[in-house]
């Protein structure tokens, strides 16, 4: 892939100014400084925005302590037991308290760990709102005192992420209809928490609070949980979350939720109910674009609001860049941090190269975790390209049999005459680190030969990548 430069003379210090602090923001402040311009980095909450503070960092630590507690399944089977010959599942206790002061603990040592690199780089922090004034003035909004200043910048960065989504007829008290960013006022496990929502984050924090001990029902309007996800991937989530003893509702969409005495009663739209203790709205978020000055310059925006830009993070205005969730391209922080630190090359000059979404590689951390990278098999099905599919279980590895892991699979898809990888599904424990192999292939063009003739260490998971690659060999068949 070629590069691109946008031709400006770097002959004096440029001004870039980012609104919003989230990764998208604070990886590209470090580019900026590392090619020389002066930054200024607006955010409102604190050092990593929301992402840190409030979502990605909070949940995947809370979903790390209920991964803790589910590594006891099966320790019987592998002639571990509890005092007494007890089930180890059920001796251990979570002090939901505790679990929540840690999760916010680490988030705000976060946010405090990039604050301290941001200063030491020499970023100019200002907490406050920005908004736009024209394409070179952004005005400040203090959060201390609400006075008002301008600034000039040479380049913009617009990094403001998403908030969740909420329905008129189910709003957030922040008691027992909760979202996720309020959650971790939790001081007790719910007696049973009815999570709205089957996507990923309805997903992952129903199998954490399952995982945590919970009594755990999960409404999903689609026949299957993770409905935009690899369809077998989803299969084996579904019948985990069954088999730990989550209540599934699959093809029941929610109408309405209340509060009712010290619980709540969500009402499905085909005149079903289902009581719980606490319920949790996770239905998708909406970007925060809103009251930025976008409309007074002419900035693009989608229907749903998320500011429309290129492969370089380009909005419709010169010297406007934006990136992460407030795009609607990926909801990733990964994505954000790389359409950040791409639009921050090209405003001042660097080589470039252009964002590939193929290239994307996300994990799910439900238990076990689904982990994905390049093409899916239904592009495979849509005809995007000629190839084969390889599904390997888990459940034929040795090492998989040591650790009693059963749930889970590889699977490979490639270019049928070639043998080039064009994508992989990996669920399994740990499949966030798994995929990086397969990432490389992806990335990097490999054949499925290339990927079969490196040494994989015997037993262990990532041996059943090479096999899927190897059974993956390209023949050529001229009857095929």
């Amino acid at each position: 892939m070629g590069t691109v430069t946008n031709g400006k003379s770097n002959s004096r210090t440029q001004h870039v100014v980012i609104i919003g602090g989230g990764p998208g923001g604070y990886e590209a402040a470090l580019v900026a400084r590392q090619l020389g311009a002066d930054v200024t980095v607006i955010e409102r909450a604190g050092m990593g925005g929301s992402a840190v503070l409030t979502d990605v960092v909070p949940s995947k630590t809370l979903i790390a302590t209920a991964e803790l507690r589910t590594t006891t399944e099966g320790a019987e089977e592998l002639g571990v037991f509890a005092e007494g010959n007890e089930d180890a599942v059920s001796k251990l206790h979570v002090d939901l308290g505790a679990v929540n002061q840690r999760v916010l603990e680490l988030a705000n040592a976060q946010s405090r760990d990039i604050k301290t690199r941001m200063e030491k780089e020499g970023i100019n922090i200002v907490i406050g709102k920005g908004r736009l004034l024209s394409e070179d003035q952004v005005e400040i909004t203090s959060e201390q005192d609400g006075s008002t200043s301008q600034i000039h910048a040479d380049a913009v960065l617009i990094s403001t992420g998403a908030s969740p989504r909420e329905l008129p007829t189910a709003k957030p008290d922040g008691q027992r209809i909760l979202n996720w960013k309020q959650l971790y006022s939790l001081q007790e496990l719910p007696e049973k928490l009815i999570v709205v929502g089957s996507g990923v984050t309805g997903a992952e924090f129903a199998g954490a609070y399952n995982g945590l001990g919970g009594d755990v029902a999960l409404v999903s309007s689609r026949d299957q949980v993770l409905p935009n996800e690899d369809v077998d991937a989803g299969a084996v989530i579904e019948d985990v979350f069954k088999r730990r003893g989550m209540e599934v509702l699959s093809r029941s969409r929610a109408a309405s939720v209340r509060r009712e005495g010290d619980g709540v009663i969500v009402e499905l739209e085909d005149g079903r109910t289902v009581t719980g203790s606490h319920c949790l709205m996770a239905v998708g978020s909406v970007p925060n674009t809103d009251d930025l000055g976008l409309e007074e310059l002419g900035i693009n925006r989608s229907e749903s609001g998320h500011i429309e830009i290129d492969r370089v993070s380009r909005t419709s205005v010169r010297g406007i860049y934006a990136a992460g969730d407030c795009t609607g391209i990926l909801p990733l922080a990964s994505v954000a941090a790389m359409q950040g630190r791409i639009a921050m090359a090209h405003a001042l000059g660097d080589a470039v190269r252009p964002f590939d979404k193929r290239n994307v590689t996300a994990n799910i951390f439900t238990a076990p975790e689904i982990a994905t990278v390049g093409y899916t098999e239904a592009d495979l099905e849509r005809g995007k390209f000629v190839g084969n599919v390889v599904m390997l279980p888990l459940a034929g590895n040795a090492r998989a049999k040591m650790l009693g892991i059963r749930d889970g699979f590889v699977k490979i898809i490639a270019r049928r005459f070639s043998g080039t990888v064009m994508g992989g599904v990996i669920v399994a424990p740990r499949a966030s680190e798994l995929i990086f192999s397969v990432a490389l292939a992806v990335e990097h063009g490999l054949s499925v030969d290339d990927v079969a003739h490196a040494f994989s260490v015997y037993p262990s998971l990532s041996g059943s990548i090479a096999e899927s690659a190897r059974m993956l060999h390209p023949v050529v068949n001229p009857d095929d």
